[in-house]
């Protein structure tokens, strides 16, 4: 399985620099195409999508997730960082197939 991502360039130099090399970048309005596109395809593990592109796939992200486990899909914050409404998604995984909450310590 691969990991790939849905972001913005200034993300991809991070992910390119990492290895990942499925990378794809919406333009305005072409983020549900790319994200249809990744859906068809069955190599794909593992999918990081900043919180931006997660907000304009909306609704259709939470269906896909509902309906497939795979591939898991990881909301990362933009340079900007994260977002105030952000909520993490797979700590809600792991909640929901453990019975654990994962919570960030403040040390």
């Amino acid at each position: 399985m691969k990991l790939a991502a849905i972001c913005d360039r200034d993300t991809a130099v991070g992910f390119k620099l990492s290895g990942i090399k499925d990378i794809l970048i919406p333009n305005d309005n072409n983020a549900l195409q790319i994200f249809n596109q990744i859906q068809d395809r069955n190599d794909i593990g593992i999918l990081f999508i900043t919180e931006k592109i997660v907000e304009d796939l909306d609704i259709r992200l939470k269906d896909f997730r509902v309906r497939n486990n795979i591939p898991i899909i990881v909301e990362i914050p933009d340079k900007k960082g994260r977002r105030k409404d952000h909520i993490d998604f797979v700590s809600h995984l792991i909640k929901k197939a453990v019975g654990i909450e994962v919570e960030k310590e403040n040390i």
